[in-house]
């Protein structure tokens, strides 16, 4: 019988192999997969990517920056894009390292992607914070932009993100990018790049920004939006997020805990400072300059290498003007500090009770009636209706319906705006009750520009009153007059001239009827040299030179010393019945300081393109028109007016006096206390619709214009409506200012003395006697005939 045996059968050996191969497979094939997807990128499958010379040059609009003389911004023109990039070099080491700290802490180790940080953002599902370098968020703003939600279109922008970073890494230093992306960031209300938000949210430059002022810049990051301090919807937020850099400042050793425990409890400290076109410094020059520059671009030989014209909104040029910062603020703070006084004391003489016209004198119903009527119709608010098809009788209806309305007020001395229910056609009325300025300084040595004020408010008041407004000169053209006498009869301010009425007979000079003038004070006994005729504007002194050198020199004179405005040769254009502008008398008057040689005023030096290309260069506009004697003299005149004139006299008054006491309301700074040699004229035109006054030092020649839009709108008396109370304040606070100014080269020199001079000017100036204030010699009666 046979014998069983058991079979003992071995345990079966697992064969890894095969899965072993499909690791390899499914790690290469991915890590391949994801190459091609790189690739792919690169090569523009997933969308447009750019070249090598799209990432040399990223295409960013680029704000026109105008730089005034003593290299400041004054404001900047764009469509959408604030932007004025900067360097490295130009950012504060506060806001690098706030940017470190807070957004890419491994930013000068890693080559554009951040292996630690994808890994982690990965591990978490972002919940610990995303890994996006500085680079990727370049990458993003510059040439990516925002996807959608989808996850797909997610992943494919962060591949090209990947892919755009390593090849600005590649491109780019370290350096550069972090300035890039500092450019590039919009940060709200008007502040893109961050030498405009910088500007905007502290007043500062971006090397000037301290620990704070970066860490909160650094914070709207995340989200300019909703950490956005202007407005302060969210101020709780922005001081937090804020925190939370200042907190990664000290995680990271760039700042100590004490210093990040001492910030944390502070305010923002903001010093908000918008920056458009109605607002900031120089508003009525930068529209000037905005006209320039639209003649400029159109003018076929400034035009780009491909010829296309330059775009003064996004092509980010540079304008260089005459302008100095420091003289506009002082300006820009003399028109602020007087023009609230003056018209609180309008006001004060124009209430319903006092004037039931008001703001209007000597005007009767049907007068008023049809100043409105053309007002409404040269008004915006007609002709937009207009171009909407509404007949004439339904766009006066519009003005008579109560309309909610933010309107400019002066509130406690200061510009304000303030919301209110208006009918429009009483909202016209109400702006032509405001007194307006206009003021230029210029260097009548080389004709540059120092300040332009051509209003108090651009946002409510924008006609410029500068170069576009021309008014009655009154007797600051007299000095034209006395200039031509002197030139062609060589006359000497010593000469004397009898103070009687002279009648210049009809037709003698193209005047229709006998023309006649008076002094404002009615005394004609006695004699007057020219020196004191002029200190004392005396209109029949002035009549007689007019009688003997005849008006048609006197135009001629005035055309060669650059006014362009139309001026009839009349008997009485030698009291200023002509309408110029401040622009053409400040050049005119600037001749007489610049020993008669007239030069052009010039207000751009230089054009450059956005990479430093001088696209234009001034050319300096100059001829002769006076002898240096002749200059000299008429100077020597006008400094009688500030040496004995009772108008100009106040410019060195000390002290309380009649001018202090009798209308302490508008001598707005008064005393000046000026001691420097000074030549100026003072200028009233009739019923004090216009004060002027003119005034220069050896260096710097301010004319000052001060009135309404309507002529109707004026002070009853001459007061207050004369030019030394209006216009000469504005002047006076304007110079001492300037002379306070130590970072200033105002002159306090004397007028240079030409070595052959002929002519005697050594006699004593007395001026108006004891005339009092509301005496004082203007050429109110500039018309009678």
């Amino acid at each position: 019988m046979a014998k069983n045996k058991t079979t003992k059968s071995k345990p079966a050996t697992l064969d890894f192999s095969k899965y072993v191969r499909w690791f390899w497979m499914v790690f290469l094939g991915g890590i391949l997969a994801i190459i091609l997807l790189f690739l792919f990128a690169s090569w523009g499958f997933l969308g447009e990517m750019p070249d090598y010379t799209r990432l040399e040059n990223p295409e960013t609009n680029q704000a026109t920056e105008i730089i005034s003389s003593d290299d400041k911004t004054l404001g900047k023109f764009y469509f959408n894009d604030n932007r004025t990039p900067v360097g490295f070099e130009d950012l504060s080491k506060n806001l690098v390292d706030a940017l470190i700290a807070t957004e890419d802490v491994r930013h000068f180790e890693h080559s554009g992607i951040d292996a630690r940080g994808t890994l982690r953002a990965i591990v978490n599902l972002g919940s610990k914070g995303g890994a996006s370098t500085i680079s990727q968020q370049v990458a993003r703003q510059l040439f990516v932009g925002v996807a959608s939600t989808s996850t797909i279109s997610r992943l494919t922008q962060k591949i090209k993100e990947w892919v755009i970073a390593t090849r600005l890494e590649r491109q780019y230093t370290k350096e550069e990018i972090i300035a890039m992306y500092f450019n590039i960031y919009d940060f709200g209300n008007n502040g893109d790049g961050i030498r405009s938000a910088s500007r905007i949210y502290f007043g500062k430059e971006p090397n000037e920004l301290d620990i704070k002022e970066s860490a909160m810049l650094v914070g709207m990051f995340k989200n300019s939006s909703l950490y956005n301090p202007i407005p302060s919807r969210n101020p709780v937020g922005v001081r937090n997020r804020r925190n939370v850099v200042l907190a990664q400042m000290a995680k990271y050793e760039y700042i100590s805990q004490e210093t990040k425990d001492s910030l944390q409890k502070t305010e923002l400290d903001l010093n908000f400072s918008p920056e458009n076109h109605k607002e900031g410094t120089a508003t009525y020059f930068r529209e000037y300059l905005r006209a320039f520059m639209k003649d400029w671009t159109n003018d076929k030989k400034n035009r780009k290498p491909d010829g296309s014209k330059y775009n003064i909104n996004s092509d980010g040029l540079k304008v260089f003007t005459t302008i100095d910062s420091r003289m506009q603020k002082h300006a820009e703070n003399a028109v602020a500090l007087h023009m609230p006084r003056l018209q609180a004391e309008f006001d004060n003489q124009n209430t319903p009770k006092r004037n039931k016209t008001a703001p209007f004198l000597e005007l009767s119903a049907s007068e008023i009636k049809n100043l409105m009527e053309n007002g409404m119709k040269r008004g915006e608010r007609w002709r937009i209706l207009k171009k909407q098809g509404k007949s004439d009788k339904e766009i006066r209806a519009s003005f008579e319906k109560p309309t909610q309305m933010r309107v400019f007020k002066w509130v406690n001395g200061k510009a304000s705006e303030v919301d209110t229910i208006m009918k429009p056609i009483d909202s016209m009325r109400y702006y032509k009750s405001f007194l307006r300025p206009g003021m230029m300084s210029m260097d009548p040595q080389t004709g540059h520009v120092k300040a332009w004020v051509g209003g108090m408010n651009y946002k409510h008041f924008q006609y410029d009153m500068v170069k576009q407004g021309k008014r009655q000169v009154g007797s600051t053209f007299k000095p034209f007059v006395y200039a031509t006498a002197i030139d062609q009869l060589q006359y000497s301010p010593c000469d004397s001239f009898p103070r009687t009425q002279i009648t210049i007979e009809a037709n003698k000079f193209g005047n229709p009827e006998p023309w006649t003038t008076k002094n404002s004070d009615g005394k004609y006994s006695g004699k007057q040299t020219l020196k004191d005729a002029l200190a004392s504007s005396t209109n029949t002194v002035t009549a007689r030179l007019m009688n003997e050198i005849g008006p048609q020199p006197v135009v001629e004179m005035a055309k060669k010393l650059g006014i362009t405005s139309e001026i009839l040769p009349v008997p009485a254009i030698g009291l200023g019945t002509a309408d110029i502008s401040v622009y053409e008398m400040v050049a005119a008057y600037s001749t007489f300081a610049n020993k008669g040689v007239y030069n052009k005023p010039v207000m751009v030096t230089r054009i450059e393109d956005k990479n430093g290309t001088i696209l234009y260069q001034f050319a300096p506009e100059s001829k002769d028109v006076l002898s240096e004697e002749v200059a000299f003299v008429t100077v020597n005149l006008m400094e009688g007016v500030t040496q004995a004139g009772s108008s100009g006299g106040r410019l060195r008054s000390k002290g309380v006096d009649k001018y202090n006491g009798m209308y302490r309301e508008i001598m707005t700074g008064y005393p000046y206390e000026l001691d420097n040699p000074i030549a100026g004229k003072t200028g009233t035109t009739q019923n004090q619709s216009d004060g002027w006054f003119m005034g220069m030092v050896p260096n710097l020649v301010t004319g000052v214009w001060v009135g309404a839009e309507d002529r109707a709108v004026h002070f009853r008396s001459i007061t207050y409506g004369q030019g030394a109370s209006v216009a000469l304040p504005i002047w006076g606070l304007y110079m001492k200012a300037c002379y306070e100014d130590e970072t200033l080269e105002v002159s306090k020199r004397k007028f240079e003395k030409p070595s052959n001079l002929n002519i005697n000017i050594d006699c004593e100036v007395h001026g108006e006697g004891d005339l009092g204030p509301d005496e004082d010699l203007e050429d109110i009666d500039a018309f009678d005939f």
